[in-house]
């Protein structure tokens, strides 16, 4: 962990920081040496840290002081940069405001300048009082990073320990295996077996290679750099024809570099499992009465183990030797994190990787870790550098898999529809891992009763603190001992505010503070849950670091200052209301985004506040390249207000690239023509669009997602929803040739409630016109047929008037759920057993019909 620390402080103090403090720290003597000695020292030490952090893993308590002191600098270094460019960027916004306020007061030219020559004296007067202040602290850590830097001499480590020392022994296996010793894996026995026994195709060329990819512990291939590997596999070509590859690797991404064409995923042992396992190896040598005295202990050691084989085999192991009162706890997990080590010290590529992973450990045991805000604390926490064309956001999400394919997180929960992580959590022994690379960083306290708690000062270490609240506790006073803090997680919302007036409160929750606004480094706001919030703060224009900001259920929030349009940086803004507030003066309009041109994802609402339409096109929504999800919400109600609503949309046309899109309470009775030409577009919800009868041509678009909520105008869905023309055979103008069309060759999950009026659904297609999901095969005989390739969820509520559902999305077999809810016809008409057209359905794995499921 060390190590990461201080690989990212040199890439801060090298590449940013050192040019920026020589540059502005130039005017006190001396300051440009001492940075170029910081950076010197810094070299010297990390070149000998895996040697250090290795003698850690070995007891050395002197080498573990030396490194904590290590860590304690390598800190102060970090804050002091941190406060350095704090400070600046403060100087910065507070001199563009003051210079703004003084040109709308001033009336005489004579006067502005007077004014903007003090300002500008004095701001440099508080420039260079910044630059001593600075300047003090670097030496201070200098001189604590000289004594660390000579102390490492005294401890002989090995420079450059990747090229010059051996590695830690991996564990060596071997196929002498008893087979009854082997606890569990029978599915996996089965499944391998059948894929290294079966025969290999004459079409197959290539290696034939099976992978294993299971948690820490299993011994395996780590290192995914293909050209070491490619002279390996080149030698391996000329085998003979059948012949298979078997790999064992902790790193999903190992076994795809490796062209696996088989990988079978090694899950958790059962608690029964790892009890016959555990046993096996305790108890083994001992004799009948031992075994029954001991058993009872060992029945609630095994679930210890949380179904991972190492963790059985590694206490088993120790316990086989000892009496379980002489159990030595530190023996075991030495045992257990070396394997856990040896996937750590692969990420060393990227010490930014090693520190969010680290992170981790400020959650408890257990804890369902949400992907976007483990990320959003990752990015505040600095770890997600990112050059001038790379998004923090994706460097996350990179960073996020690249733990995940290397089992440090597991029990994925994934979004049905698009099969996207949502959350996931870590395995105690990996949990307890992160605890030891973070050494005593992190810290998770429990909060009980009434009582005012108390928590006992881990020194000034701790950097991240979780503290959960249960049974009314007090917040603790001596919270404020942790001076270094750098982030508070509090959870639970039993945290006591009786000593908070209700006044208060309610206040809070109604208006934002203006000193909020000095919270310069605030990269995220999330104030969804504050639902009688009114306003904003006037000078949240000076949060210029701000990437989101996450209002989308604040209901009460009807206007937003006209400074949002300063905030360059957002990447995502839920919600960004037009017009609204007293008089419409200091609030923002249509054409305020136009500055946000990063923006990633916003909901725009308010439109019906639009007054001419030339502010959408000096907006120039298709212009704004970066926007990925966009929403956007209408109100009008007259006749007036739906034919305006008409022509707004069609004028807010979102660029190509967007991926995501929301219609909502629009007016018109038209859809625009630009929407069947989002050929990116893979998620679309329209919603309360009251007016419209038909639905828009969809069935060309690449969407996985459709969405359809509250079209009452809709009686009748033809062949229009699927993008084709409806057409007879009688026609001779649709006989004279064949033609084939592909409609929603994408999409998974498709959505449709409360469509009150909805009564038929069917798709007329002539003999001569056919619909093929795969071109490529040759036409059928019968032409009239059409499929959803992909859908695996349908979901129909509050359709009282439908009576029957389209063959074509009940007959795909990809097709997993089918929800039927508040549709009294297509209830009875698909009922289990008794239904017209049961059969029909009942291939369908889930079935759901008026809270009746069926598996």
């Amino acid at each position: 962990m060390v190590d990461a620390i201080v690989s990212s402080l040199l890439e801060q103090l090298i590449s940013v920081a050192a040019d920026e403090v020589k540059q502005q720290v130039g005017l006190v003597t001396g300051v440009g040496e001492e940075v170029t000695k910081l950076a010197s020292n810094l070299r010297a030490i990390r070149s000998v840290l895996e040697d250090a952090e290795k003698r850690q893993m070995q007891r050395d308590n002197a080498v573990t002081f030396w490194l904590d002191q290590l860590r304690d600098a390598s800190y102060d270094m970090e804050d002091v940069l941190e406060e350095w460019t704090t400070a600046r960027f403060k100087l910065q916004i507070e001199g563009v405001d003051d210079d703004s306020a003084l040109a709308l007061a001033a009336h005489k030219k004579k006067v502005r300048s007077f004014f903007c020559a003090v300002s500008n004296c004095f701001g440099s007067f508080k420039q260079l009082s910044l630059r001593h202040d600075i300047a003090v602290k670097i030496r201070e850590i200098n001189g604590k990073l000289d004594d660390i830097a000579s102390q490492k001499d005294t401890f002989k480590f090995v420079e450059n320990v990747r090229n010059n020392v051996k590695k830690p022994e991996r564990v060596r296996t071997t196929s002498l295996i008893d087979e009854g010793e082997v606890c569990g894996r029978v599915d996996e026995k089965n499944e391998l077996l059948s894929k290294l026994l079966c025969e290999s195709s004459e079409q197959q060329k290539g290696l034939h290679v099976i992978s294993l990819v299971g948690l820490g512990g299993i011994d395996d291939v780590c290192d995914g750099d293909y050209n070491k590997w490619e002279p390996f596999f080149l030698s391996l070509k000329n085998g003979l024809h059948g012949s298979k590859i078997l790999v064992t690797t902790r790193n999903e991404s190992v076994a795809r570099m490796m062209g696996s064409t088989n990988i079978i995923f090694i899950e958790q042992l059962t608690e029964e499992e790892c009890w016959l396992l555990f046993k096996q190896l305790a108890f083994s040598g001992r004799s009948f009465e031992d075994c029954e005295k001991l058993e009872p202990i060992g029945r609630k050691i095994a679930p210890k183990c949380k179904g991972l084989p190492l963790a059985a085999n590694v206490i088993g192991n120790l316990l086989r030797s000892k009496n379980s009162e002489v159990w030595k706890v530190e023996e075991i997990g030495q045992g257990l994190l070396a394997p856990l080590l040896l996937s750590y010290n692969d990420l060393s590529s990227n010490s930014m990787v090693k520190r969010c992973f680290s992170y981790c450990a400020v959650f408890p045991k257990d804890y369902n870790m949400k992907k976007k805000e483990l990320i959003s604390l990752w990015m505040a926490q600095g770890y997600l550098n990112a050059d001038e064309d790379e998004e923090m956001e994706m460097i996350g999400e990179d960073y996020f898999n690249i733990l995940a394919t290397r089992s440090f997180f597991q029990e994925f929960e994934k979004d049905y529809d698009d099969d996207d992580i949502m959350s996931c959590k870590m395995h105690d022994i990996v949990h307890h891992f992160a605890q030891f690379v973070s050494s005593k960083e992190c810290l998770w306290l429990e909060m009980y009763d009434n009582k005012e708690s108390v928590i006992k000062p881990s020194g000034d270490k701790v950097r991240h603190l979780g503290l959960n609240f249960e049974g009314g506790a007090s917040f603790p006073m001596s919270f404020f001992e942790f001076d270094r803090l750098r982030s508070l997680l509090i959870y639970d919302e039993s945290l006591s505010n009786s000593s908070l007036s209700s006044s208060i409160l309610s206040e809070l929750f109604k208006r934002l503070p203006e000193t909020l606004c000095e919270l310069y480094n605030l990269q995220k706001l999330d104030i969804g849950w504050c639902e009688y919030l009114r306003e904003l703060p006037a000078g949240i224009g000076k949060l210029k670091n701000m990437r989101s900001l996450l209002n989308g259920d604040t209901d009460s929030l009807k206007y937003l200052p006209i400074g949002i349009s300063r905030l360059t940086s957002l990447r995502t803004l839920e919600k960004f209301v037009v017009g609204g507030g007293v008089d419409g003066s200091n609030t923002c309009r249509l054409e305020s985004l136009k500055n946000l041109q990063l923006l990633r994802e916003c909901g725009i609402e308010g439109l019906g506040n639009v007054s001419h339409l030339d502010e959408a096109e000096r907006l120039g929504l298709h212009n704004m390249k970066n926007l990925l999800r966009l929403s956007l919400v209408f109100d009008g109600k007259d006749e007036e207000g739906r034919r305006k609503n008409q022509q707004l949309l069609e004028a807010l046309q979102p660029p190509l690239n967007v991926k995501e899109l929301g219609i909502v309470s629009y007016g018109g009775n038209i859809f625009p023509k630009w929407l069947t030409s989002l050929t990116n577009l893979r998620d679309l919800r329209l919603k309360s669009c009251v007016i419209c009868e038909h639905f828009p041509p969809l069935g060309k678009l690449p969407l996985e997602k459709l969405t359809l909520y509250g079209l009452y105008g809709v009686k009748r869905v033809g062949n229009e929803f699927l993008g084709i023309e409806e057409s007879s055979e009688d026609d001779p103008s649709s006989s004279s040739s064949s033609s084939s069309v592909t409609a929603f060759t994408k999409l998974k999950s498709l959505k449709i409630f409360d469509m009150n009026e909805l009564e038929e659904w069917n798709c007329r297609i002539t003999r001569k016109e056919n619909i093929s999901i795969m071109p490529q095969l040759p036409i059928l005989e019968d032409r009239r047929t059409t499929d959803i390739p992909r859908l695996s969820s349908l979901r129909i509520g509050y359709c009282p008037k439908l009576k029957v559902l389209p063959d074509y999305l009940l007959r795909t077999t990809t097709l997993q759920v089918l929800s039927i809810s508040e549709c009294p016809l297509l209830e009875e008409h698909y009922r289990e057993g008794k239904g017209e057209d049961w059969h029909k359905i009942s291939h369908i794995p889930h079935i759901q019909i008026s809270h009746i499921t069926w598996h």
